[in-house]
């Protein structure tokens, strides 16, 4: 905050000298001195240019280190969008603690640079982590990006998603999410990057009519955030089949995600004004702590036990482990997609339940009429996963997955604190 005067008496300055700029600004009356004022505002002018120019730089436009530019054998270089994110930071940093090389590319739009930050302290050597901001949707910045990096693979999370969001903001979501991830296949296909780990969703499915999910069902999506992920992904399964690419490729539709990193060093933040439409655990967080009065419930007259959604919750270390055992049984020709879930579905009343034993607060629920978009049931089988990758969700207890996130977000009661400035 800035300091005030407030209550105290208020000195008169004393009158203008003779030589001060602002003097010579304004005092044109004499035209020996013109030339003077006229070199100064030049000067200022072109001060002015060269620090806004160095200000707005994108960092994009500054060349990766030598680590990062040349590929070192047993070392595998990771591309990671949208890494400054709740799921992407997390993915960071398992993949830096299994000793792969990581770049992050964030617009920061929804990401966080705290946790860039927090990152970048646990892993400060060289040639282990870099951070570049820059949007995917800029073609020409995700083209020189690949090509000053030698990426061995991409893990594809960036993307707006909140189903909410997306039947009010539709064309923002195909932007976002379809377009932007033909624009990281281009740039893919053009530097020569064949292994491709696609972060995608449950809600690619829609509303099924039977129980649980597999990947055999048909993806009939109901909201535009589940249509763009459809969509991205029928790009990519397209693209992988043409003889040219030869490419890796693993899609991952994931289902509802909770919890953080079980150390407390990240867990998930939005920005204040996305609260509305965030996950519920979120929601449930905020309402403990007090920042909203209550929790709000849209829905209640589903074709489900207790009237609520029914959803499969997945930890995000869970979820984070799937990610690396999907890129470490990558083969080029091949696709493999997977559903990411425990198998088993929770209602909101449930999953409200748990959070007020998690958090110890008996947290105020108002219920309202539906939310567009939203959907009665979901829940995955796993089983497929499970053989093909030998991935189990491990993290299945609701109620500690909750406790876990709580941890971290009394500590952190306005997410990341900002950090010192980077020059990256």
């Amino acid at each position: 905050m800035l300091p005030t005067n407030r209550g105290r008496p208020q000195q008169r300055p004393p009158p203008p000298r003779s030589w001060s700029f602002l003097s010579e600004m304004v005092d044109f009356s004499d035209p020996k001195r013109r030339p003077r004022y006229l070199t100064k505002l030049v000067m200022a002018a072109l001060l002015t240019a060269m620090c806004v120019l160095m200000l707005t730089q994108p960092p994009c436009h500054r060349r990766a280190s030598p680590s990062f530019s040349t590929r070192q054998p047993g070392v595998t270089h990771v591309l990671l969008t949208g890494g400054a994110g709740y799921i992407g930071s997390h993915a960071a940093l398992r993949l830096l603690k299994d000793s792969f090389r990581v770049t992050i590319v964030d617009n920061l739009s929804r990401g966080n640079i705290g946790a860039i930050k927090v990152l970048q302290n646990l892993f400060p050597e060289p040639g282990r982590l870099q951070f570049i901001q820059a949007d995917l949707g800029d073609p020409k910045a995700v083209n020189r990006i690949f090509a000053e990096n030698a990426f061995d693979a991409v893990m594809h999370f960036a993307a707006v998603a909140y189903v909410g969001e997306s039947t009010l903001e539709p064309l923002r979501y195909y932007h976002n999410i379809t377009a932007n991830t033909l624009v990281v296949l281009e740039a893919m296909a053009t530097h020569n990057v064949k292994t491709l780990i696609y972060s995608s969703t449950c809600a690619t499915y829609g509303e099924p009519d039977k129980m649980p999910i597999t990947e055999e069902t048909p993806q009939f999506p109901i909201n535009p955030y589940g249509k763009a992920k459809k969509m991205a992904e029928d790009i990519i399964l397209d693209f992988s089949k043409s003889k040219k690419a030869d490419m890796a490729v693993m899609i991952l539709r994931y289902f509802n995600v909770i919890g953080s990193d079980p150390e407390g060093r990240l867990g998930e933040a939005p920005r204040p004004e996305l609260r509305e439409h965030g996950r519920i655990s979120g929601a449930c967080f905020d309402a403990a702590l007090g920042i909203i009065p209550g929790l709000k419930v849209k829905g209640t007259d589903y074709e489900t036990p207790d009237g609520t959604c029914v959803r499969d919750y997945i930890d995000v270390t869970d979820l984070v482990d799937a990610h690396v055992k999907a890129l470490n049984k990558a083969e080029r020709g091949r696709v493999g997609i997977y559903n990411v879930g425990t198998g088993k579905g929770r209602s909101v009343k449930e999953f409200v339940e748990a959070c007020k034993k998690a958090t110890g607060v008996d947290i105020k629920v108002d219920y309202f009429p539906r939310r567009p978009g939203d959907y009665a049931e979901v829940y995955s089988d796993p089983a497929k996963i499970n053989r093909e990758l030998n991935w189990t969700a491990q993290h299945t207890d609701l109620h500690e997955s909750l406790r876990v996130a709580w941890t971290w977000q009394k500590a952190h009661r306005s997410g990341y604190e900002p950090p010192q400035a980077m020059i990256l």
